[in-house]
């Protein structure tokens, strides 16, 4: 199998950061990128609020990093978007130093290319959130340690210990949680107690500890110190309690009051889109290395691994009994499933293994990525209808891709077809579907007018908007507040509204002009009836920004 060349990565980048054009979407990354926004504006890196108002929900690392590349590049979003996806390019890195540590070069650079082809990846650097960083973190902390466990040079377990407590900055004790099952389930398989017990534990331990001040600071300033503060409809919140214990192992225990009714299967449900194309050999993947053992008698040996395989799976089911997930829990161990996925294929074509499996995956994900393909064509030409030039680019792509599924000579076919697809999908996806879905987020473009028309934060305000719109405050760059009523509105002159709020306006009795007027569709909760062009004039709702005379 030819091994994966440099610049194919060099062209992965190219297409991760082609998605800052795209607006940050609503809920989550608009309001994390507001967040950022006013961190760099006030100056205070200690403590975080969400629209001027006291925020415990995740830790600071996403809103710190966000805020400096905000002071660099400036309030848009490149500067919100920048952070993150360097960290994605180094958790593709990481991914191929360990996976090269384990299993040697070629395996190790299959492993990155997986890891970044997967549909998961795409969407985290479409879709910025914490879930970036934290598995830039969690991956690199694992490669280091093993490291460290490799060459005995205590360098790698204090860099692995910092990128632990960076990750615990990032989004809570599962950045220590995913290296500790990884590591305990290759000891204890191999029998290797003394792993368990090694002095030099302490001095990373001593690094966790003093890299997590400055946070821990923040909490008990913020929080453990006004007991009197509301947080969550209760008193007496403590910051550093609900971020060690709560936050995480909360959901487990029945104390946090997040519940959404997810079962042990959501997760893996959510992996048929997420680590697509390679959630089909991953899953034999899995199944292979659990016979294995079991036919081990649960016993490996010293060249084994059990890192990779046993840190997912006790990730998996850790995330799977909380009774609230969300489908981009599990992202944190996709380092992990494409070494897994990455050795298999391996297997596969080096060392020809699996001959049948073989066989019949290498027509099966022609299929799959063939299929993908043609919905990719679907979406440009009838959902969301493209120029004729990118029609026509998506057609010499396509016959490209045909070109390497009838090459008898490519060896690797599997893997380079499953590789060549997704870049290809993702090409469009990126630069044309997600850029043209979002122009129907109403909080991105009025906060764009707002902010072009030098419209001041305190001379506008939300009137009866039914959907949030987190987004106009970072695109207006201003803290764009509601009314209730129109008696409050003594010195405004704009109102940004909807059709309720229109027909109390003119009920009212007051004149205005309207200045912009747009669609609007909650662009994170997708429809059939507005993916139907036929249909989603109906599912569409207006938008006004009205000047009060």
């Amino acid at each position: 199998m030819p091994k994966v060349p440099f610049w194919i990565f060099i062209l992965i980048a190219i297409l991760y950061f082609s998605a800052i054009r795209i607006d940050t979407m609503d809920i989550d990354a608009s309001q994390y990128a507001e967040m950022s926004r006013e961190m760099m504006q006030k100056g205070d890196y200690l403590h975080l609020y969400d629209r001027g108002i006291e925020y415990l929900d995740k830790p600071p690392f996403l809103f710190w990093v966000s805020s400096v590349s905000m002071k660099m590049f400036g309030v848009n979003n490149f500067g919100y978007k920048f952070p993150s996806i360097l960290f994605a390019l180094w958790a593709l890195f990481a991914t191929y130093r360990l996976a090269k540590l384990l299993y040697g070069e070629d395996t190790g650079r299959m492993a990155a290319l997986v890891l970044a082809c997967c549909q998961g990846m795409f969407l985290m650097t479409n879709d910025i959130r914490c879930d970036t960083i934290l598995m830039s973190w969690v991956i690199t902390a694992i490669w280091l340690i093993k490291e460290w466990q490799e060459n005995n040079k205590l360098q790698y377990l204090l860099l692995g210990c910092a990128a632990i407590a960076f990750g615990m900055m990032t989004k809570g004790p599962i950045a220590l949680m995913v290296p500790v099952f990884c590591f305990m389930s290759d000891w204890i398989l191999k029998r290797e107690w003394r792993n368990f017990f090694r002095p030099a534990y302490l001095s990373g331990l001593i690094i966790i500890g003093i890299l997590l001040i400055p946070m821990s600071i923040g909490l008990y300033q913020q929080f453990d110190l006004h007991p009197e503060k509301l947080i969550g409809n209760k008193h007496g919140v403590s910051g550093l309690r609900f971020f060690y214990w709560s936050q995480s192992f909360g959901r487990i225990t029945g104390e946090s009051p997040w519940k959404n009714g997810a079962d042990i299967s959501f997760l893996l449900l959510n992996m048929l889109w997420s680590f697509l194309p390679w959630i089909f050999l991953f899953i034999p993947a899995v199944a292979l290395n659990i016979a294995r053992l079991v036919r081990q008698k649960f016993r490996l040996a010293p060249q084994q691994e059990w890192l990779t395989t046993g840190g997912f799976l006790a990730t998996y089911l850790s995330l799977g009994v909380s009774a609230y997930q969300l489908p981009h829990y599990i992202f944190v161990v996709f380092p992990l499933a494409a070494i897994i996925t990455a050795r298999f294929l391996y297997e596969l074509n080096e060392e020809k293994k699996y001959l049948k499996l073989h066989g019949f995956m290498q027509h099966f994900q022609a299929v799959m990525m063939c299929l993908i393909l043609i919905v990719t064509l679907v979406l440009i030409t009838y959902i969301f209808p493209a120029p004729p030039l990118v029609i026509l680019a998506w057609v010499v792509a396509f016959i490209f891709w045909i070109y390497l599924a009838f090459r008898k000579s490519l060896t690797g076919k599997i893997f380079w077809l499953s590789v060549s697809g997704m870049i290809i999908v993702n090409i469009f996806l990126t630069n044309h579907v997600y850029y043209t879905l979002l122009q129907y987020q109403a909080g991105s473009q009025a906060g764009r007018y707002i902010r072009s028309q030098s419209i001041r934060p305190d001379e506008i305000a939300e009137f009866k908007m039914e959907d949030p719109i987190n987004s106009v405050h970072f695109y207006s760059q201003g803290l764009i507040h509601g009314v209730d009523t129109l008696s409050e509105i003594h010195n405004i002159k704009y109102l940004l509204t909807m059709v309720k709020g229109m027909n109390a306006i003119k009920q009212s009795g007051h004149t205005y002009d309207i200045v912009k007027q747009g669609k609007l569709f909650k662009v994170s909760e997708l429809t059939p009836a507005f993916i139907n062009p036929k249909t989603r004039e109906k599912e569409l709702k207006n938008y006004y920004i009205v000047k009060l005379k």
